[in-house]
């Protein structure tokens, strides 16, 4: 025992290196060796991506990317930033997904953007320089066929469509290419034509044809000729020219358009309006939009106080019924607890858009089944979704229905917290149930549960789905510039204006949303300070 414990240490020196350690495993060594290489390869696909970025126009897109792949090679590549490398994909994750999206929709709220405002102002002006009409009288057919001399390169052969009579022919080129070419043609009967067998069938058309669009044909004593499809050339006439000092003029009647950079329009000395317009930056316009125009104000401020009101008579009424159901069914001698806590939970277990929908079809005027025990108890049919009171008090009964199961199982945890010696002691002082609840149970369930109840107030202030799926936001309020629902709340009238019936306004929509999150922010400030309040 003593030898093979002497020798261990001598069979174990020679694994060990000059400082005492062993020595690295394979894995390791391919590690170091493939470290750096792997690294510039990362670096040079890195930099290629952003030059991607650049190339297609996008300079401040191209600048973010290539900041942020920065940080990110320094903080993996630094010995000086070793504790970064656990904080950056959480800090580059909030950065690109919610920092950025906010800031940018913020931007989007400053603009003029909508949809007759999507495009660059240079954009806009391309796309009105490309309007042009085809004169169809000087339309030629065409023909591709191989040149005889060379059978990478081509020559085009230009016939009357009706008689089918060769007239023009261009010069040998070659189709590798789609940068525009001009191109001066010979007249046929000048030269020797091609062969009818050397024609190139449709398919062979179709796969030139980028380079083909790029061909502009110059006829002696005619008007130029532009490719206009797979068998035909012909002259077109632009709508507009470009001067300039930046301005379009119209060949109709000749009158200029000058870029007008606060509506975002190019327009006349006489107002008219060329469309599509371009995005401009309009400064507060929309916000003051909310404040200052009295045809928008109206809908605005009802819309934003049916939110305040919907959220929280939503939270009181789920709170007062999950609350006392809550306390009932934590009395001990109540027999089928675990059943009736198991079906009132039910709401919750089932997916929300379900009971939207089964509630929309209950609530149905002619056929639902509220209404038909409401007549024949009652003799009355309510318009749960044509009257505007009714439609609201419609969503709010669907919303708690769908609310209280939330805010009963979280009474049922906090009532188990409850020391029982309060009760007992309640009990000899003779006190009854309504005593124990308003004094022992409801402020001591209340101070925890308050930074939940925010919580609710702040999701029902966003609560979509409830108003998409249920009302749609009607009925609507009537001569409005926007059209608005009377159910609508913020985030569904911002969903109506950016996407719906009104113009697709990106950029109200977007100071709308700013507005939204900073009331959300405040109210996530709001329930940061009960919560610490309560810990304390």
């Amino acid at each position: 025992m003593n030898a093979a414990a002497d020798s261990a240490p001598a069979r174990s020196a020679p694994l060990r290196s000059a400082y005492g350690r062993l020595p690295d495993s394979l894995p390791q060594r391919l590690g170091r060796l493939l470290r750096w290489p792997l690294t510039a390869a990362a670096l040079l696909g890195a930099l290629y991506l952003v030059f991607l970025v650049y190339m297609a126009g996008q300079t401040s897109w191209a600048l973010g990317t290539l900041t942020l792949l920065a940080a990110g090679f320094y903080a993996y590549l630094s010995r000086a930033s070793f504790a970064l490398r656990y904080l950056f994909p959480g800090i580059a994750g909030m950065l690109v997904f919610v920092a950025f999206p906010l800031i940018y929709t913020a931007q989007i709220g400053f603009t003029n953007y909508s949809s007759a405002h999507l495009l660059s102002e240079e954009r806009a002006r391309d796309y009105l320089l490309d309007q042009h009409e085809v004169m169809e009288a000087q339309v030629l057919n065409f023909t591709l066929h191989t040149d005889a001399t060379d059978a990478t390169q081509y020559r085009l052969l230009l016939s009357d469509p009706e008689l089918a009579t060769p007239l023009w022919l261009s010069p040998a080129l070659t189709l590798t290419s789609s940068a525009p070419i001009r191109l001066t043609v010979q007249a046929a009967a000048d030269t020797k034509l091609p062969a009818a067998d050397t024609a190139l069938p449709l398919r062979e058309l179709i796969r030139h044809r980028d380079a083909l669009r790029g061909l502009t044909l110059q006829v002696p004593g005619q008007p130029e000729l532009r490719y206009l499809g797979l068998r035909e050339f012909g002259p077109v006439q632009q709508h507009w020219q470009a001067s300039s000092d930046g301005s379009l003029t119209r060949h109709s009647d000749g009158q200029a358009f000058k870029p007008d950079r606060e509506r975002g329009n190019f327009s006349s000395a006489s107002g008219e309006l060329l469309q599509p317009g371009f995005k401009v930056m309009v400064g507060w316009r929309n916000y003051a939009r909310m404040v200052l125009d009295a045809d928008f104000r109206g809908p605005f401020l009802a819309i934003f106080s049916w939110t305040v009101l919907f959220s929280a008579l939503t939270v009181l009424f789920a709170t007062a019924i999950g609350m006392l159901l809550a306390v009932l069914l934590n009395w001990e001698d109540l027999k089928y607890r675990a059943t009736y806590r198991t079906l009132l939970f039910l709401p919750y277990a089932v997916p929300g858009f379900i009971s939207i929908l089964v509630f929309k079809g209950l609530f149905n005027q002619n056929f639902g089944e509220i209404n038909a025990i409401l007549d024949a108890l009652l003799g009355v049919k309510p318009a749960w979704f044509a009257d505007p009171l009714l439609a609201k008090v419609m969503l709010l009964i669907v919303n708690v229905w769908l609310g209280y199961p939330y805010i009963m199982i979280l009474c049922a945890g906090l009532l188990k917290a409850i020391p029982a010696d309060l009760y007992e002691a309640s009990a000899i002082a003779g006190a009854g149930p309504l005593t124990n609840f308003f004094k022992i149970t409801a402020p001591l369930i209340i101070k925890p549960l308050a930074p939940l109840l925010v919580s609710a107030f702040a999701f029902n202030f966003n609560n979509f789905v409830l108003i998409a799926l249920l009302t749609d936001g009607r009925p609507d309020f009537l001569s409005t510039k926007i059209p608005a629902g009377q159910t609508d709340i913020l985030v569904s009238y911002t969903y109506r204006i950016a996407f719906k019936d009104s113009g697709s306004d990106f950029g109200l929509a977007a100071a709308i949303s700013t507005l939204i999150f900073f009331l959300v922010a405040a109210l996530s400030l709001l329930n940061l300070r009960l919560m610490r309040k309560t810990q304390d």
